[in-house]
This record gives structure tokens, C-alpha cells and sequence, in this order.
């Protein structure tokens, strides 16, 4: 084991499985390795199983402000803000993530319009990264999804920052059943563990530096006018 020490940082782990606890979730197996990965060097690490809280539907901060009588959404979205890391894992169906990875994905995009004390978008300066797990074809899709709507709200995506295991195509065992061969497999075995290390690295990287430069980025600066050196040749 390495001396590295990021106790400095916040991990959490968002399981967008389809199963309510105390249900046996795939997903969570394969959060259970990159996690227990993080916890080994220090870091503070959280998993929440989505659909074990009454989180509702849109794309605003607080639902309850839009006619839903209940949202736990923002308290989840305080534990967001207090991360250095953020892991969204879910399966695949259809092809596709699951309408929880979904969901969760649309409240996290409610409050892309915040901004930090810098003057840049809120999520700046944390890093984000996905895990996948199912017994059809799609990780890469799914990944992918999950990835870019991460950096396109403001999170820094580290170098192979997804893992996922699938099965032989069409039913048969998942991830966490006997004879499954995901818990040995090592292609999945190395992803996941070498997406964690990337993770904690760049956590740890814009930690230090206090995340990333406030110049060029600054959604207040470009309202009060500032342009950054924008020309547009067109009008030269």
C-alpha cells in the first residue's frame, strides 16, 4: 500500500439502482470496490441509494417550490456541494441508463446556473466519474452519458474516469451472482481502480490549487462586461 493521504477530500457515491435497500443492489458491489479504495487512504466517502429517497421529478433546485408536496432532492444536493468527488453508478436497461441515473442527473442539473465565490459555475473544481453494471451491451453509452453531463455542468472528468461490468448478452447472471465471473473479472477489476486513483488524484490536485483558475470562466465577470480576449474574426 502507498503512504498516500487524501484525507482532505469528500467522496460520494450515488447508486442509481433500481432496487429500494434492503435489496441486493449489482451496482453497489462495484461501488463497494472503489470505495473501500478511497476509505484505505483517507478519504471521507458517502454511497446514497437514490431511490430509497423521495426525490421528485424536474429540473429546479427545489421541487416543493413547483407543486410537489415532497422533495429530499436538496438535502442530497448539500452533500453534492461538500464533495471533492462525485460517482454516479447505475445499470443498464435497454441500452441505456436507468430513469433513476436520469433523474439524478436532471436535479444536478438544476442548479448549473449557480455560481461560486469566484464568479464561476458552482460545480467547478470537483471531479466526476461513473460506474456501470448490467447484463446487456451499453457501458460505453451509458458512460458517456453520464461523463459529459458531468463536465457540461462544471465538473473536471480525470483521464479513464468509468468502470462497469457486463455479463453475457440477455438474461443470465448479474454482477453479484454466483458464478457471474464480475467480481474476478480483470478487466473491470483494473478500470475500477484505476478510475479511483484518477479521481482522488485530480480531487487532490484541485484541492491544493484551490480549484481551477478563475480567469477566462467567470460567468459574473462576462455579465459585467468582461470579454476575456473574445474576438470574433468575422468583425475584424
Amino acid at each position: 500500500m502507498t503512504d498516500h493521504d487524501f484525507s482532505n477530500l469528500r467522496a460520494l457515491f450515488l447508486n442509481c439502482t433500481l432496487k429500494r435497500s434492503p435489496d441486493r443492489s449489482h451496482t453497489q458491489g462495484l461501488v463497494d470496490i472503489s470505495a473501500h479504495i478511497m476509505r484505505k487512504h483517507g478519504v471521507e466517502v458517502e454511497v446514497i441509494r437514490a431511490l430509497d429517497h423521495d426525490i421528485a421529478t424536474g429540473v429546479y433546485p427545489d421541487m416543493t417550490q413547483h407543486g410537489w408536496e415532497t422533495d429530499e432532492w436538496p438535502k442530497i444536493q448539500a452533500k453534492v456541494m461538500a464533495s471533492n468527488i462525485l460517482v454516479i453508478a447505475g445499470p443498464i436497461w435497454l441500452g441505456d441508463n436507468s430513469s433513476v441515473t436520469k433523474r439524478v442527473i436532471e436535479r444536478l442539473y438544476a442548479s448549473s446556473g449557480d455560481v461560486n465565490d469566484a464568479g464561476q459555475w458552482a460545480y467547478y473544481g470537483r471531479v466526476g466519474g461513473a460506474l456501470v453494471t448490467g447484463n446487456e451491451d451499453g457501458i460505453k453509452h451509458c458512460a458517456m452519458d453520464v461523463l459529459y453531463s458531468l463536465q457540461h455542468i462544471g465538473y473536471t472528468i480525470p483521464p479513464q474516469a468509468d468502470a462497469g461490468w457486463i455479463g453475457e448478452a440477455g438474461p443470465g447472471p448479474s454482477y453479484l451472482d454466483p458464478g457471474s465471473g464480475g467480481p474476478e473479472n480483470e478487466f473491470t477489476n483494473r478500470n475500477t481502480t484505476f478510475m479511483t486513483w484518477n479521481l482522488m488524484h485530480l480531487a487532490d490536485m484541485l484541492a491544493q490549487a484551490g480549484g481551477i483558475p478563475a480567469y477566462g470562466n467567470q460567468r459574473t465577470g462576462w455579465d459585467a462586461g468582461a470579454r476575456f480576449d473574445f474576438e470574433n474574426p468575422q468583425y475584424r
